[in-house]
């Protein structure tokens, strides 16, 4: 796997060379472009829209619009001029509690790594500190013409950077959503249920169990058209609850949510139900057996 940037990692007088990993792959089922009815490819060119000629790459400079409608032409070594070190450095500025921080600022996520092996003591004494503190750096860095802010934290075996949105980036919703429901009322007996089905509904985090099932039927579809086959459509979303209806509604989804919930204790292991009481710290677990072990979570 390549790098995607390569630097140093400082905190305080400690720098450790680094290199930058994607941790995400796009399992995203990509497509061509043709002219319907042809088997004409649609391509994409960067043209010069004087001479109609196609530029390269390396004839290509940035250019910033002014008032006047003139622009203002800026080389790539001029952008790394004024960031001196910026370029090549992860600086760890603070740090914070993970739970600290909202998920609306998260963006992107990388393995950051250490550069060669010598520098592998340093990087994993910062690596356990910052696992053993359970908090996370925040950092400033410079990938690609444009500074990130990022969030570094100890990961599994390896230290995770997540790049964040700047406060200023984040719209204020009051500003830009009209019919926000500032005005609605939440009636007690309703929201009573609305929690009993959050109760009913709630899960350990098990992101092995959720899978992009979108692309599978998009596979599905090509698979079924090179056969001259068809595909059964996916169902149509369901009617707006009235507001006559709602607490019909809740209640029939909590205990659709409890038996539901029924249903996978008993597809689990006996040593699945014991980590799940103990969790729930149900007293007497140990000398429980199986049926008992799952009446007991069904009551917790």
């Amino acid at each position: 796997m390549r790098p995607v940037w390569s630097g140093s990692l400082s905190l305080g007088l400690v720098t450790v060379p680094v290199r930058l990993y994607s941790a995400v792959e796009d399992h995203t089922v990509h497509f061509r472009q043709f002219q319907r009815g042809t088997e004409d490819r649609i391509r994409y060119r960067r043209v010069n829209e004087r001479t109609g000629k196609e530029v390269g790459y390396d004839d290509i400079v940035k250019g910033y619009e002014l008032d006047n409608g003139e622009y203002v032409v800026v080389e790539p070594e001029e952008l790394d001029e004024i960031a001196p070190g910026r370029s090549k450095s992860l600086d760890i500025e603070s740090f914070v509690e993970l739970d600290a921080v909202d998920p609306m600022f998260f963006d992107k996520t990388y393995w950051l790594a250490p550069a060669k092996e010598e520098f592998e003591r340093p990087y994993a004494l910062l690596l356990e500190a910052m696992r053993s503190s359970g908090r996370a750096g925040i950092a400033k860095f410079v990938m690609r013409g444009r500074e990130y802010l990022a969030l570094v934290r100890s990961g599994d075996g390896v230290m995770v950077l997540n790049t964040l949105h700047f406060a200023a980036d984040l719209r204020d919703p009051a500003e830009q959503l009209p019919d926000l429901p500032g005005k609605a009322k939440s009636r007690g007996k309703e929201l009573d249920m609305a929690v009993n089905l959050i109760d009913a509904m709630s899960y350990d985090w098990r992101p092995e169990e959720y899978r992009d099932t979108y692309t599978d039927r998009v596979r599905k579809l090509i698979k079924a058209k090179k056969k001259g086959e068809t595909i059964t459509p996916a169902t149509e979303p369901g009617e707006p609850t009235k507001v006559v209806d709602l607490f019909e509604a809740l209640s029939k989804s909590v205990e659709s949510g409890k038996a539901k919930k029924d249903k996978d204790l008993s597809s689990l292991s006996k040593a699945d139900l014991e980590k799940l009481a103990r969790e729930r710290d149900i007293k007497g677990r140990s000398k429980m057996t199986r049926a008992g072990l799952e009446k007991a979570l069904k009551a917790s």
